[in-house]
């Protein structure tokens, strides 16, 4: 997590909030409550730098400490309400979620790139034995997902070529980690208007995606459904649930646009009176 040379040589590049952040991320599932040391381990930070980086964000309020150890505090999460407050598309899509969610009886999300990465920004979590445990805010590799297909086959060429050049490990049985393949598979998404993947970041997950569009035909987020190939079939899943996520995202596109239509056009408190 040390600072890129491009960051060092910037003069506008501020490293103490940098260094903040990466002391934020480095609390996660494998490491909730870690000691300051486990935090300069992570970051490569020295310890009076991670010590004190703590204790600001403790006086902030987004981290307790309690003995050797240190907890992120509920206050972190007013950050991503910050993200779905200023993007409309949050609020707008919930409703359609939840009912994809309850026509297929599995778990509907929506999801935007960052990066290389896809990071879902809304989901409707269908409760199972056996469910994908992913919330908002998961990141997951783009090349290796059906929402990431989506994403990438209406992205500019030069972030196909990030994706690319980010490499295409093997996560599963059927990744396509062949650059070849993969700009053939985002070939096929753009002319079909969908993407599935099956078996490619998890074995035996099966997901399918579409694009969500805006007026001007920008592609604003992807659509996408999960499930197993113990519940279901790509036939299946191609042949009855993408239909219904291709009337979803319309649903959500003309809505937002009736939303933002409104605002814009939205009297002042005076109109009328003045």
């Amino acid at each position: 997590m040390n600072p890129s040379p491009e960051a060092g040589q910037d003069r506008d590049f501020v490293q103490s909030i940098e260094r903040g952040f990466a002391v934020l991320l480095a609390f996660d599932a494998d490491l909730p409550n870690p000691t300051l040391a486990e935090i300069a381990t992570r970051t490569g930070y020295s310890r009076p730098a991670v010590r004190r980086i703590l204790l600001t964000l403790q006086r902030l309020g987004y981290v307790a400490g309690a003995g050797p150890r240190w907890s992120l505090t509920p206050k972190v999460l007013t950050i991503g309400q910050h993200y779905a407050a200023t993007h409309g598309i949050v609020e707008v899509a919930q409703p359609h979620l939840l009912r994809l969610a309850e026509a297929t009886q599995e778990s509907a999300s929506l999801a935007q790139l960052d990066g290389t990465d896809v990071v879902y920004v809304a989901r409707v979590q269908v409760r199972r034995i056996l469910s994908i445990a992913v919330d908002v805010g998961s990141r997951v590799p783009a090349y290796a997902t059906s929402m990431g297909r989506v994403l990438t086959a209406w992205a500019p060429p030069a972030v196909v070529e990030a994706v690319i050049e980010a490499g295409l490990p093997r996560r599963a049985e059927r990744t396509i980690t062949d650059p070849v393949r993969f700009r053939d598979a985002l070939h096929d998404v753009r002319r079909l208007g969908y993407a599935v993947a099956e078996s490619e970041l998890e074995d035996g997950l099966l997901s399918a995606a579409v694009p969500v569009v805006d007026q001007g035909g920008e592609v604003m987020a992807a659509l996408a459904y999960s499930s197993t190939l113990g519940r279901t079939t790509p036939e299946r899943l191609v042949a009855e649930v993408v239909p219904l996520m291709l009337d979803a995202a319309k649903a959500i596109g003309r809505d937002l646009a009736a939303v933002r239509t409104t605002r814009t056009l939205a009297p002042s408190e005076r109109d009328g009176f003045f």
